[in-house]
């Protein structure tokens, strides 16, 4: 039997929702062990001085370890 958990977390990228979503895994992946999947709960466009900022809100599952 395994049990995961979830933590929600934001990341950002001057790219593109996509690179915002690979950065927030990558990232995430250093801190919680078997992380899963992610759910993509909000994306958000920033208007900044040199273009455009990209933010998504994600929900991160992990397995807990036994």
């Amino acid at each position: 039997m395994s049990v995961a958990k979830i933590v929600e977390i934001s990341a950002t990228s001057n790219e593109s929702f996509d690179d915002a979503i690979r950065c927030g895994l990558k990232r995430a992946d250093t801190t919680l062990k078997n992380v899963k999947g992610a759910w993509i709960k909000e994306q958000h466009v920033r208007v900044v001085d040199d273009g455009l900022e990209y933010q998504v809100n994600m929900l991160v599952t992990f397995v807990l370890e036994d």
